[in-house]
C-alpha cells in the first residue's frame, strides 16, 4: 500500500487536527529481536520502552485516547514460556510514574478472566490511582479479541431482551456500542500498525469502521516520536468523508475533526 512520505524536517503537525483517539497494533517485537540474533523476550522488553515513549508523546501533543493492542486472545496459543514472559513484562511495565508524571489515566479492556490474578490486582490498583488524571487515557487491550467483545455484547443485549428489558427493534448501533468494552470512548480516528503487516488482526473491528488506517514497515521497538508524527501527519493530509462526497465534506469542515 503506497504511503505518503514526508521529510522529518517538514513534519509540522496541525495542533487543531490532532486525532482525538489513536489505536496502535504494536507489531514486530519478535522479528526485531530475531534480526539481531536475540531472544524474542528482548524484543518485547525493548517494545515496552517504545510504549513509554509513545505514551509520553501522545500525552504531550494532546491526544485524548491511546489504545494499545498488548496481547490478543490468539496470543495465548504462543509457546508457554513466551506467554509467561509477556505476562511478567506487562506486570513490570506498569510504572506508576509514567502515568502520574504525564497526567495519564489507565483503562484495561479484554477477557480479564484469563489473566493471572497478580496482573488483575496490579492493573486495578493503577486504574484506581490514575482515575482522577485528566490528560490522556491509555487503554491497554490485554487478552483482547474484537470477535470475543462483540459476542459478549450480543449476549448481554440478548439477556436484556429475554428479560423484557429491551425490544429487538430498539437495538441500535448506539446500544451495541454501549455494550462493548469501549463504551463511552470515541471510536479511533487513526489506527497505526507497525511491523509491515497489513491487517487488523481481530482488533477493534466495530470501532474502526471509519478509522483512517496507517501501516508502516518499522518494527515496534524502532517506532519513535518521528514515526508517530509521520503517521499523524499523513492522517492530517487525508480527507475523511464518512460516505459523503468531497463537496459535502468541504461544506461541513467539522467532519474532518
Amino acid at each position: 500500500m503506497p504511503m505518503q512520505t514526508h521529510n522529518n524536517n517538514e513534519l509540522h503537525l496541525d495542533p487543531t487536527r490532532i486525532p482525538r483517539h489513536i489505536a496502535i497494533i504494536m507489531d514486530g517485537n519478535g522479528r526485531w529481536a530475531k534480526a539481531r540474533g536475540l531472544d524474542r523476550s528482548v524484543g518485547h522488553q525493548k517494545g515496552v520502552e517504545t510504549v513509554h515513549t509513545i505514551t509520553e508523546e501522545a500525552a504531550r501533543i494532546g491526544v485524548q485516547y491511546l489504545t494499545l493492542y498488548a496481547f490478543s486472545t490468539e496470543n495465548w496459543n504462543r509457546p508457554a514460556a513466551e506467554v509467561a514472559a509477556l505476562m511478567s513484562l506487562v506486570l513490570s511495565s506498569l510504572e506508576e510514574s509514567l502515568f502520574m508524571n504525564n497526567n495519564v489515566r489507565l483503562l484495561l479492556i479484554g477477557d480479564t478472566a484469563r489473566l493471572p490474578e497478580e496482573i488483575c490486582r496490579a492493573v486495578k490498583a493503577l486504574e484506581e490511582k490514575t482515575a482522577r488524571n485528566t490528560g490522556l487515557t491509555l487503554i491497554v487491550a490485554l487478552s483482547y479479541s474484537s470477535k470475543w467483545e462483540i459476542i459478549e455484547a450480543v449476549r448481554s443485549i440478548s439477556a436484556k431482551a429475554a428479560a423484557g428489558e429491551v425490544k429487538p427493534e430498539e437495538i441500535t448501533e448506539v446500544s451495541l456500542s454501549d455494550s462493548l468494552t469501549t463504551a463511552g470512548i470515541p471510536d479511533p480516528d487513526l489506527l497505526i500498525r507497525t511491523g509491515g503487516e497489513i491487517r487488523l488482526s481481530n482488533f477493534l473491528l466495530w470501532q474502526c469502521a471509519y478509522s483512517e488506517l496507517y501501516f508502516c514497515d518499522t518494527y515496534w521497538p524502532d517506532f519513535g516520536r518521528e514515526d508517530f508524527h509521520r503517521a499523524i501527519s499523513e492522517y492530517q493530509h487525508r480527507e475523511r468523508r464518512y460516505g459523503k462526497t468531497g463537496e459535502q465534506v468541504a461544506a461541513e469542515p467539522s467532519l474532518q475533526e
